[in-house]
């Protein structure tokens, strides 16, 4: 038994607690059952199809039990799944599938018109559908079978995922996730959050982003906790379903917690189990952070990225609102430093690149070492984040390099206005781009969105403005919208703001 395989650990350990239950179908298994999937299904494609360790295998899915077999199987095999947005076009699908070199793909029927036609799809060798997977378990667990095994050797290095970040690229980037990232962003997110094999929660994030899968997914298969399977996010329901399972710990983005906050449901609601919420992505605004508060649900923020965790950083629920506005303290296992230009450690107070040591680094990004040396540098991860950090060690994101902006030579840091704007009662969102300018060289355009049934002028907004920051910092253009673009992961879609100016 190699000692990355969580599953067969538990099945020794507790085998008849139940690991997963999916809420549309009802169907739940034990962590025993899915030890024995996982050696199924890689003796499977092991000895039928010939994959071997480091071999990969995408899939385009929603969550549902099958992706947890995979998972099991990866841990089992030491091949590598390769999850695919399935928001993304045909073209996007092709270039990813193309790029990884995969031998074999999972596909629920659902996504089987997308990529049917891809040139990539076509030459792959192994092909399956989720359903057919599912048939596979379901009979496996019913005639029981003489157990199926595949020895293999897995090393920290070996990677068990490829993800795919979009970025200023013309291409995205295949980031690998290894087998040891994995055990440190467990252990580093078990001593921050306190999990036992006791809790519970709900995972309906995207099953192709590393926060579905490395926020609270995996920390809970190596700690042996419960996880409700949920296919999307539907603010009345995960209310429902939060209470119902009584869970206790749950992770979300911020627009999440607003819609849930805004839902009739929310008064309703009885969420006394939730020792607090984690909130990831973007910071939350104290408005929202009060709302759950009062409802006596406390919150945690963090911080992390695909490349690095993601759980690197944490704030304590007793600071949410004496440090609002921060990311907290860094996790237990990192180093980090803030540098400027020059890359020197710049002092508390004062902005810098946040750069970051851990064995939750990422050996860099699949056949692309020229990204991979422009951001990891004798093992420092280099983020793109501007950062600060107080006296007392609590950071405070500013923005990503990229998206600061020159007005007058002055940098401005579009984070740091949003926040200030946001705090405008008829506020509802707002997220800023720097565009040309003729006289500045670049300054501010904010794209608002007002709390429905509040009307706000540019004149108004600009004066409040003008009361609270430097008047550089002020955006030029103001441009009402009735909502802002968000990417798969609910952050503002920023690209897209520039697409549309």
């Amino acid at each position: 038994m190699n000692s990355f395989d969580w599953f067969a650990k538990w099945a020794i350990y507790n085998p008849f607690r139940i690991a997963f239950k999916e809420f549309e179908t009802d169907r739940e298994y034990s962590y025993s059952q899915f030890d024995r999937m996982g050696n199924y299904f890689a003796a499977l494609i092991h000895h039928q199809h010939g994959f071997v360790k480091g071999d990969r295998l995408a899939v385009i899915s929603d969550n549902n039990m099958e992706y947890i077999v995979l998972f099991a199987t990866a841990q089992k095999l030491g091949i590598t799944l390769v999850p695919l947005n399935y928001r993304l076009t045909p073209a996007e699908l092709d270039f990813i599938i193309s790029d990884a070199d995969v031998k074999g793909i999972v596909f629920e029927d659902k996504y089987y018109e997308k990529i049917r036609n891809l040139d990539s799809f076509k030459v792959i060798p192994f092909k399956m559908s989720v359903e057919e997977l599912k048939h596979i378990n379901d009979e496996n667990l019913k005639k029981k079978p003489a157990p199926m095994h595949v020895a293999v050797e897995l090393h920290g290095d070996d990677p068990i995922f490829i993800l795919y970040t979009s970025g200023t690229t013309a291409f995205p980037k295949g980031a690998l996730y290894t087998h040891k990232m994995l055990f440190w962003n467990s252990i580093n997110t078990e001593l921050r959050l306190d999990i036992t094999s006791n809790d519970v929660s709900i995972n309906c994030a995207p099953p192709f982003h590393t926060g579905g899968w490395n926020v609270l997914l995996t920390p809970f298969i190596h700690h042996g906790a419960y996880t409700l399977i949920m296919r999307g996010f539907d603010a009345e329901l995960i209310l429902e379903m939060l209470e119902l399972e009584r869970a206790t710990i749950w992770w979300a983005v911020p627009t999440m917690l607003k819609m849930m906050a805004d839902s009739p449901a929310f008064a309703k609601a009885r969420l006394s189990r939730l020792r607090y919420l984690v909130v990831g992505g973007e910071s939350l605004p104290i408005p929202v952070i009060e709302m759950w508060h009062r409802k006596g649900v406390l919150i945690r923020q963090g911080y992390g990225l695909t490349e690095v965790g993601p759980n690197v950083t944490s704030l304590d629920q007793k600071d949410a609102t004496r440090k609002k506005g921060s990311i907290g303290t860094m996790n237990f296992y990192y180093e980090a430093k803030l540098v400027n230009d020059k890359g020197l450690e710049v002092p508390a107070g004062e902005a810098g690149e946040l750069l970051l040591k851990a064995p939750t680094v990422t050996p860099g990004y699949w056949k692309n070492a020229k990204a991979t040396a422009e951001t990891i540098e004798d093992g420092w991860f280099h983020t793109g984040d501007l950062m600060k950090k107080d006296l007392e060690g609590y950071y405070y994101v500013l923005d990503r390099i990229k998206n600061m902006y020159i007005s007058g030579g002055e940098n401005v840091y579009p984070a740091e206005v949003e926040h200030m704007i946001r705090q405008h009662p008829d506020v509802s969102e707002v997220a800023i781009i720097g565009v040309p300018d003729e006289r500045w060289g670049e300054a501010g355009k904010a794209f608002v969105v007002v709390k429905r049934g509040e009307k706000l002028s540019r004149e108004l907004l600009a004066a409040y403005c003008l009361e609270r920051i430097a008047k550089y910092k002020i955006p030029k253009h103001f441009e009402f919208v009735d909502n802002l673009p968000k990417n798969d992961a609910g952050k503002v879609d920023r690209k897209r703001l520039r697409e549309i100016h």
